[in-house]
């Protein structure tokens, strides 16, 4: 779609897709299981959907007030789980950090959240299928994307 780009420095022609037309962005009817990671520093959140059919993830959408590359690393890492099983989706995080190369502390941090709310969905469906009745899951995140004051 964007073959004739010039794309900015460091943006692959993937991410820029991503960035341009997000996938799976939105609220998932009848989740098997929901995660929500947040930053209670800046208030940034994720919220993970999962449907699951047995061990294989049929569907996940995610849901954000964070920054583009929340939305960004959001729809790559779903579209890469999707239709694949949970041990996968998990090593699917060690791939997307590999696949996302360099990033900037707060561009970690935005990585962090999307993958911390989807293991805070499998922690969910844990619950749930061990007889918890559990909405969703909450993880607090440790770091805060929130950028120091710079002093100029």
């Amino acid at each position: 779609m964007f073959e004739n780009t010039k794309l900015p420095e460091g943006m692959s022609a993937e991410t820029l897709e991503h960035l341009m037309d997000p996938k799976n962005y939105g609220k998932l009817d009848n989740p098997s299981c929901i995660g929500v990671a947040v930053d209670e520093k800046t208030g940034e959140y994720v919220i993970f959907y999962t449907l699951l059919d047995g061990e294989t993830i049929t569907d996940a959408r995610y849901a954000t007030n964070g920054c583009q590359d929340t939305v960004v690393i959001g729809s790559m890492f779903s579209e890469m789980i999707i239709h694949n099983d949970i041990n996968y989706a998990k090593d699917a995080i060690k791939k997307m950090n590999q696949k996302l190369g360099v990033m900037t502390m707060q561009q970690q941090v935005c990585a962090d959240i999307v993958f911390s709310s989807f293991i805070a969905s499998l922690k969910n469906y844990e619950n749930i299928t061990s007889g918890k009745i559990e909405e969703m899951h909450l993880f607090k995140m440790k770091e805060s994307c929130e950028i120091g004051e710079k002093n100029d």
